[in-house]
């Protein structure tokens, strides 16, 4: 199995009461710790899917696989049966290379470079977007067989990461054009999708956006047509909060209103909602600036702390330009009479712009302490770099007992990548750290009994009815 170079090659099975705070404690008191490192909980991202399937029953997750390319991401969804969307031939192989079949695979990219789409045909991935006369050209050229799906658009007013400047030809004034141009072509046009920016935050804008989908289905029949396929794009929170199901409502709704025909095939894009938070990460203060200031409503003189940690804009915290994330640095260590400070979170680097929270409330805080990031699993360690030297933090993924008799039959990983009864942290100190429970499992050999690379179904009921399967508390 390749693996990512920082992804801890192995996946430490916890007891079930083991919480993610606990384990970076462990880490962290080993005492030799001083890089910014995560933990990644995949049952975390087990009960997400069980979240998705349970609220959009109609709806198949096409994982997005430019939101968090791990590996260990790629391989623990493609066993509990869902498919991807990819916008590069980088990604495609990456799943590929796992056993996943091409037919499970959507190349959501409606600007393609030439290379890329002629991979696709070479692999097999058949079904790809367009939002313009030229690349329905470039794909007749390169890959006439393939079956096409064009992206309209339809923006929230409210997203993280608006979308359609770039994407999405207009429904009512371009889509009947693309898809006559398509016609003479003699292209295979069979079905509708769009993206109304990733992190909505205007959950009726789904209504609408599939409502003008019905539409372009109505005229494309007009042409010849026969869609069969709606593709609702992301867009879907990825914390721990209810609005998935407002969210899910609303779609369910129209879905029954515009679409209640069963022989068209839905499918979504979802990808902050799998893997944020999953992903927790912890970074050390290394440095601290005191700047005199007064109080903005006594005038009293004050301080305020300028905390540098390491981990910033040019790693994790890319995601705080490009993403527009705004992330909250809770201490680990407690200080629970401490009186609340002014303060900054700034990167390590030498760019004076790489500044990770402008303003937030603190106790005094020393060098050596560390500052929890939870909810930072999308679109962080796929853009991070090393600038200035400084490394991309580390990943250990864990799982607690219930999540390895889940996974173990069904992920393609051999028994060298699983450890049994440790915490990550006897890779930093080469010692068993469970110095509260000292419990062992029970041989539990690994086998691989199911194939990843089927339709999903036995794996997926045996997920839905593994009703007390949680992922490691927080």
């Amino acid at each position: 199995m390749k693996i990512s170079t920082v992804e801890d090659e192995r996946v430490h099975v916890l007891n079930n009461n083991s919480n993610v705070w606990s384990i970076i404690r462990d880490i962290v008191d080993t005492g030799t710790q001083e890089d910014a490192f995560y933990i990644c909980d995949i049952g975390d991202i087990v009960q997400k899917h069980k979240i998705w399937k349970s609220a959009f029953p109609r709806v198949q997750p096409h994982y997005a696989v430019k939101c968090n390319d791990s590996l260990t991401v790629i391989e623990v969804l493609a066993a509990l049966g869902t498919s991807f969307d990819c916008a590069s031939k980088g990604e495609i192989n990456k799943v590929l290379e796992i056993g996943v079949d091409p037919n499970r695979i959507i190349f959501a990219n409606p600007a393609k470079p030439i290379s890329h789409i002629r991979h696709a045909a070479d692999v097999g991935v058949n079904t790809m977007t367009f939002d313009n006369e030229v690349e329905l050209h470039k794909v007749k050229n390169l890959f006439p067989d393939a079956k096409m799906v064009i992206r309209i658009r339809c923006d929230a007013k409210v997203s993280q990461c608006p979308l359609g400047m770039k994407f999405g030809c207009n429904a009512e004034t371009e889509a009947p054009h693309l898809l006559r141009v398509a016609s003479e072509l003699g292209l295979d046009v069979v079905g509708v999708s769009f993206h109304v920016g990733s992190g909505c935050g205007e959950p009726d804008v789904f209504r609408k956006a599939i409502a003008l989908s019905r539409q372009i289905f109505d005229y494309a029949e007009s042409l010849g047509y026969r869609f069969n396929l709606l593709d609702l794009g992301g867009g879907y929170p990825g914390d721990h909060s209810n609005s998935i199901f407002e969210i899910a409502e609303i779609i369910n709704c129209a879905l029954e209103d515009y679409f209640p025909d069963p022989s068209v095939h839905v499918i979504a894009e979802p990808g902050r909602f799998y893997v944020s938070s999953a992903y927790t990460l912890a970074c050390n203060v290394h440095s601290i600036r005191g700047v005199a200031t007064r109080d903005p409503v006594t005038e009293a003189p004050s301080t305020h702390y300028m905390y540098y940690i390491n981990d910033g804009v040019y790693g994790s915290f890319n995601c705080v330009l490009y993403d527009h994330q705004h992330v909250v640095g809770l201490p680990l260590k407690e200080y629970p009479h401490s009186k609340l400070h002014s303060s900054s979170i700034w990167g390590p680097t030498c760019d004076g712009l790489d500044q990770v929270v402008e303003e937030t409330l603190l106790p005094e805080l020393h060098v050596g302490d560390w500052l929890i990031f939870e909810n930072m699993g999308a679109y962080t360690l796929p853009v991070a770099s090393p600038f200035n030297g400084f490394p991309v933090p580390k990943v250990h993924v864990v799982a607690n007992e219930d999540i390895w008799m889940l996974l173990k039959d069904i992920l393609p990983l051999t028994e060298d990548h699983f450890v049994i009864g440790t915490t990550p942290a006897s890779l930093v100190k080469n010692m068993n750290v469970d110095r509260e429970t000292d419990w062992v499992l029970p041989d539990l050999p690994i086998t691989i009994t199911l194939p990843i690379c089927g339709d999903g179904t036995i794996i997926e009921e045996h997920v839905l009815e593994y009703v007390d399967v949680c992922p490691v508390a927080h």
